[in-house]
This record gives structure tokens, C-alpha cells and sequence, in this order.
């Protein structure tokens, strides 16, 4: 089944107009590295641009200035790291900063630090909706065990094929085929992120996306992707239904900015830029 425009306004949570900053939800994303600046930023301002009332993001500390400086809308802070990458020492402080938190993302920028990636293991227990993007997912390379401590919990995974391959993904298959396969034996909602992105959930439902274009195909493209579903899901949204709606309405703001700049020359900043309308065009 595709995705439409008419599902996404259907699923989409109203906006109540007497409502406050705590209403709209309150996210935190686990992102960034040294060398990996834009991903936090782009996560972050994702998710305020897709309704979230407050973004919190923990970033490494040598790369706290540059996010800090990025951000207008979202609230980073420095984290303990160790090797350009969050430590382990951090742990403490990312638990202690999730409480009160209604969503929760790791993975943007995060790196391939063992410690990160340990610490990304470390971290599945938490009682909170969860996005898995990028170095999140690589960090269950060789571990994909630890996350039977998500089964019965939201969670989310959006690999592109690399990383699905490397946590047991079977790219051999049709897409929308294995897609279903990973999210039932693994008890997540999975999107399976390309050229007619799948959204596959644990009870065997499957979606494919029919918005989007070349212009996407840009390094920072995901990381919005993954704040707009953390955003989602920090508003109540299921996680079928918000993985769905993200991936529409990104390849819409894809789309909107491809028709103003042109596929090639366009920019994850430019996608941003269109987020808004892209939700203004749904909602009608």
C-alpha cells in the first residue's frame, strides 16, 4: 500500500490551539561527533519544525560550541567524550536528562567509537519511544540480540541498505519483502530508506513512500528524517504512524525544494526550509 497525503492528514495529531510548550512533547536526540557537526543540528531543528515544544539534544563537548551556535531553537549540551565521541562516562547524565523526555533518538553524527557504540547498547533499556538512526544502527552490528530489550517498547530503525545489511538485513530479497521480514522477527517498525522508502511494522503492516526525488540523496537528508519522527513521536504519534508520516511528509519537502532549486542543486538546509509548507500542504 502507499502512502498518500490523505493518510498522513488523517494520522497526524491535531494541534490543540490553547496548548503550551510541555503539550507538543518534549524530545532528546544522542547525536554528533567530532567531524560530524550538521547531523545534531539538522535532527534538531527537524524536530522543531515538525511541532515538537521542546529539542534537548547531548552532543560530545569539543563539538558543543559549533551545535551551540547552530541551534536557535533546540537546546544542546556537552557531554563527557572520549576520542571525538561520547563516552561512556556520559550515561549517567543522558538517563538522568531522558526523564520528563516523551521521545528519545540516538544515532546522528554519533560516530563509530566503540565507547559510543556501547553506550548506544547501554541505552536500549530505556522506557521511552525510540529512533535508531545511522551510527545508532551500526552500534547493533555483531549485537543485534540487545534489541529484544525493545520488544513491546516503540522503537524505530532508518537504515539505508548498508546498515541494514550490517545488522542482519537481507538486501537479496524485494524490499518491501525483507523490510517485513527484519520488523517482525525483530519487533520494530522498520524504514528501509531509498528509492520508494518502506515502512514496515512488527505486526506485518507495509507502506511505501511516493514522495521524494534525487535531490535527497544528500548527506544530512537522514538526519532530518529521524528528528521528524522523533518530533512525532514525542507528540503521541504510534510509531508505524509516525515513521509514515515522516517519511511522506520529508519526501514532500524533498520535492517542494527540488521544484524551487532544482534536484542537484538543492541541500538538506533547503529541505529543511520547506519542511512547514510540506505540513501546511497536508493539513490543508
Amino acid at each position: 500500500m502507499d502512502i498518500t497525503a490523505a493518510f498522513v492528514k488523517s494520522v497526524l495529531p491535531c494541534r490543540d490551539p490553547l496548548g503550551h510548550k510541555g503539550t507538543f512533547g518534549k524530545v532528546y536526540g544522542l547525536c554528533g561527533a567530532v567531524g560530524y557537526t550538521g547531523a545534531p543540528y539538522l535532527a534538531a531543528e527537524a524536530a522543531v519544525r515538525s511541532g515538537s515544544g521542546l529539542v534537548f539534544l547531548g552532543v560530545p563537548e569539543s563539538v558543543w560550541p559549533v551545535v551551540a551556535a547552530k541551534c536557535d531553537s533546540a537546546m544542546p549540551a556537552p557531554l563527557p567524550e572520549k576520542a571525538g565521541g561520547v563516552s561512556l562516562a556520559a550515561e549517567a547524565a543522558v538517563r538522568e536528562k531522558l526523564n520528563g523526555m516523551d521521545a528519545f533518538l540516538m544515532g546522528c553524527g554519533l560516530g563509530r567509537n566503540p565507547e559510543t557504540e556501547q553506550l548506544v547498547r547501554s541505552l536500549l533499556d530505556v522506557k521511552l519511544p525510540l529512533v535508531l538512526d545511522a551510527d545508532g544502527i551500526n552500534a547493533l552490528e555483531g549485537h543485534i540480540d540487545v534489541l529484544a530489550c525493545r520488544r513491546n517498547l516503540p522503537t524505530v530503525l532508518t537504515p539505508h541498505a548498508g546498515e541494514f545489511a550490517r545488522i542482519g538485513g537481507d538486501n537479496a530479497l524485494p524490499r518491501e519483502e525483507a523490510a517485513q521480514k527484519f520488523a517482525v522477527a525483530q519487533g520494530v517498525v522498520l524504514v528501509l530508506k531509498g528509492h520508494g522508502t518502506v515502512v514496515a511494522a512488527p505486526d506485518g503492516r507495509v507502506m511505501v513512500n511516493t514522495t521524494g526525488n534525487s535531490g535527497l540523496a544528500k548527506g544530512g537528508s537522514g538526519d532530518i528524517l529521524s528528528g521528524m519522527v522523533l518530533s512525532l513521536l514525542g507528540q503521541g504519534m504510534p510509531p508505524f504512524e509516525a515513521a509514515c508520516a515522516a517519511v511522506f511528509t520529508h519526501g514532500l519537502a524533498g520535492d517542494l525544494a527540488a521544484k524551487e532549486k532544482g534536484a542537484r542543486g538543492m541541500t538538506p538546509a533547503d529541505v529543511l526550509h520547506m519542511l512547514p509548507y510540506a505540513y501546511k500542504e497536508i493539513e490543508g
